[in-house]
């Protein structure tokens, strides 16, 4: 029986789909007085949208009068923990990339109990092995959220990480494999997750991904960022916003933009997100030096400022070559700003089908397709995009609903 639109997905060990009713979809129809634990190995923003997921699931839980609490294995110290938006329990500084930390499992051993349900996110480190050694013994039950990382894409282009990651697979699938579900964010998802691993036997739902809309404080937000970067206001600029990454394809866009830059004057390119690889010199090279006072990195954006950059930019882009939920094209999207993606971003579908963006494959050519493509949409009809941007945003990519399907996992 095939996927569903607006039924829960899950498949069994044997490997056969299986459909439960509807997922709930409005505020109320949850439980009241719910505590949920979330478990995660940080919550340094700059770790990108698991994070962010986890803050809009947070809210919306509070909103529905639930009690959430987030167990990371961060030190107590750590300055981000401040800005959290509710309860935290620090449980590091965890060592290394791995992230051990022998505070987890004896805590959870302990605490579990008090609550209803532990969400995981994200695989491949001690945050899912950790917390499901200190639940093992107990009766409460976990679903995880892979957040792309079982996607086939490290397969073929990381080889050895690959190989390490298969090493680590008998654990995880012990993890995947007794949850209560694993949570896929997209279809696409889902669907690529088959074909990673083996064994592969778990319970999967659909559960979708979201974020909550942007305040409403547009005027303050362009100013914002208009004082912030003066150089770019009343110019038409290509947003890329996220971790400066060659995963993310940002190397295609500075290639693309190379050609593009040339064939049309007066449109700069932005990359605004943490650099922590260093790539500015490498994508700068890949550009020619009539271009280079058109490009700008801007480092991680927050707050006002940020929400600035995604109304003030002409398009958002992103060519990605494996990208689970974007979250950062969910908030262009709701700031109504289009959205330019590549067919290995897991929302492309619904972007395309609302007509709130253009897709093409995760390539040089593809990428400089989709510039050339928005730029040559008349004016009139860019305004229409804009518009249907909003409207996909509000379709497909609300918290709420997210929010009240993850509950239906272990609130039938």
């Amino acid at each position: 029986m095939p996927y569903q639109e607006g039924s829960t997905c899950l498949r069994s060990q044997s490997g056969c789909a299986l459909h439960a009713a509807p997922f709930l979809a409005t505020i109320g129809q949850t439980p009241a007085g719910m505590k949920l634990l979330h478990t995660i190995r940080s919550l340094d923003p700059r770790e990108g949208g698991i994070v962010g997921m986890v803050r809009h699931l947070v809210r919306a839980g509070q909103r529905r009068g639930h009690e959430a609490v987030v167990c990371t294995l961060d030190a107590p110290e750590a300055p981000w923990l401040r800005e959290w938006p509710g309860p935290v329990q620090a449980l590091g500084p965890a060592r290394g990339t791995y992230g051990f930390t022998p505070r987890l499992k004896p805590w959870l051993r302990v605490h579990s109990e008090f609550y209803d349900a532990v969400v995981m996110h994200g695989l491949w480190q001690y945050s899912s092995w950790g917390a499901w050694r200190g639940l093992a013994y107990g009766s409460t039950p976990h679903a995880i959220f892979p957040h792309g990382m079982l996607d086939a894409w490290f397969k073929d282009q990381e080889p050895v990480k690959y190989l390490k990651k298969a090493a680590y697979w008998p654990l995880e699938h012990l993890v995947c494999q007794s949850a209560a579900a694993v949570c896929f964010t997209a279809e696409e998802e889902r669907r690529n997750s088959h074909q990673t691993f083996r064994p592969y036997n778990v319970r999967e739902v659909v559960v979708g991904a979201g974020i909550e809309p942007p305040p409403d404080r547009a005027a303050a937000q362009l100013a914002a960022f208009q004082d912030r970067f003066p150089q770019l206001m009343g110019q038409p600029f290509i947003l890329y916003f996220g971790r400066v990454h060659l995963k993310k394809g940002c190397d295609l866009l500075a290639q693309a933009f190379a050609q593009f830059g040339a064939e049309v004057e007066g449109v700069s390119l932005v990359f605004a997100g943490p650099d922590t690889d260093q790539l500015e010199p490498r994508l700068r090279d890949l550009m020619p030096d009539d271009l280079q006072t058109r490009v700008h990195f801007t480092g991680m954006l927050e707050g006002e400022v940020k929400w600035g950059a995604l109304r003030a930019a002409e398009v958002f882009i992103i060519p990605s070559h494996q990208e689970n939920f974007c979250l950062a094209a969910a908030e262009a999207l709701a700031c109504g700003t289009p959205a330019l993606v590549s067919d290995k971003v897991n929302i492309w579908r619904e972007i395309v089908e609302d007509g709130a963006g253009f897709v093409q494959p995760d390539s040089v050519a593809g990428t400089l397709a989709l510039l050339r493509q928005w730029f040559k949409t008349p004016a009139a009809e860019r305004d229409v995009i804009r518009l249907r941007a909003r409207e996909c945003f509000a379709r497909h990519f609300s918290i709420d609903h997210v929010y009240d399907n993850l509950v239906r996992v272990f609130v039938p």
